[in-house]
């Protein structure tokens, strides 16, 4: 188990359950359309929120930010010390700042200090495309080992303020790679780990990736947040970290419907039941698996290992409830049955 560290009134590792972070994607300095965004973000089940502090106007708008917001805020800070300085002093939750590239001892000293004061962690965030030029050929060659000593590196800068509130984060744009990463730094560390994959390319392609990445490292037992990374509007981003926390098992507090991809067997429209199902179950509202399937191979089987199921042939379906057959009628009359059983168990 990794050590635990506190993000505001959020744990991070020690057992902590995993959570979802985003990065906004507007200006800081403008603090009506950050708030808003990350409203928006809140909405959508966000629970860390990072912004970019990149001069000192952004540094100084992170307590009007901080004001107005209900979920940690995270700075993120580069090359600048009194940046991240600042930021800590107006009230946010956590840095993001690689100690090695902020200056001398004496300034990284000053920045722990301040976190200390504040109780403010930091995550080290190792980059594959922004690591010291000492690394670049062992990241030719082995890129896991040279982010691994690349965080290690930062980790030993900040020990040797003596400050442990760390959190790390190892990250490129190979799944593979990525994920070796993430294995050492959790064989050699205690430390609390933030997982993602990083500049993952066209949406679709970027859900995949993080879904193959993320998720096999939640599978392993490693990785206290998450960020899925995407070019596109940050809920999204939420919204697929959210659906591979429950993808995996690792978060249940959503309605899971499973259905069969449909083959030549079908004697019904799987596709429109499905959609019906999903648009009319109260989702959000507590945890419920509901299997829908469309013929007699692996439709009883299903609907019967399922919380909630139907089984339809041709024209007909069969409605189980925690394994027992409890009606049967037509295709329409069941499919309907099914989303108003499903909402009365949602409502018990």
């Amino acid at each position: 188990m990794t050590k635990q560290v506190w993000a505001g009134t959020t744990p991070i590792g020690g057992g902590a359950p995993v959570a979802v972070q985003s990065m906004c994607n507007t200006d800081t300095r403008d603090v009506e359309k950050t708030v808003a965004q990350i409203h928006r973000l809140e909405q959508a089940g966000c629970e860390l929120i990072r912004v970019a502090v990149f001069d000192m106007q952004a540094a100084e708008a992170i307590r009007q930010i901080r004001d107005r917001i209900h979920i940690p805020l995270v700075a993120d800070v580069h090359f600048d010390y009194r940046l991240a300085m600042k930021a800590v002093e107006n009230g946010v939750d956590k840095l993001r700042i690689n100690p090695g590239n902020i200056g001398s001892k004496e300034r990284v000293r000053m920045v722990a200090d301040c976190c200390k004061a504040h109780h403010v962690p930091i995550r080290i965030g190792v980059n594959g495309g922004s690591l010291e030029k000492n690394l670049l050929s062992l990241y030719a060659t082995d890129p896991a080992a040279a982010m691994l000593k690349s965080a290690l590196g930062h980790v030993k800068i900040l020990e040797d303020c003596n400050f442990s509130d760390i959190v790390l984060s190892l990250k490129c744009t190979t799944v593979a790679a990525t994920v070796a990463a993430y294995r050492l730094a959790h064989e050699r560390t205690s430390y609390p780990l933030h997982v993602g994959i990083t500049e993952t390319g066209p949406v679709e392609t970027g859900i995949i990736k993080s879904a193959a990445g993320i998720g096999s490292l939640l599978m392993d037992g490693i990785g206290d947040t998450i960020r899925v990374s995407l070019t596109c509007d940050p809920v999204r981003e939420v919204e697929t970290g959210l659906a591979i926390l429950r993808a995996v098992g690792v978060r249940k507090d959503d309605v899971e419907i499973v259905s069969c991809p449909t083959c030549g067997r079908t004697r019904c429209n799987v596709e429109e039941a499905v959609a019906y199902v999903d648009a009319h179950v109260k989702h959000r509202a507590g945890y419920l698996k509901i299997a829908v399937m469309g013929c007699a191979v692996n439709g009883p089987g299903e609907a019967r290992a399922a919380d909630l199921g139907v089984a339809f042939g041709d024209g007909k379906g069969v409605l189980f409830q925690k394994g027992e057959i409890t009606e049967s009628g037509s295709y329409e009359t069941m499919l309907k049955r099914v989303v108003e059983v499903a909402n009365g168990m949602l409502d018990a």
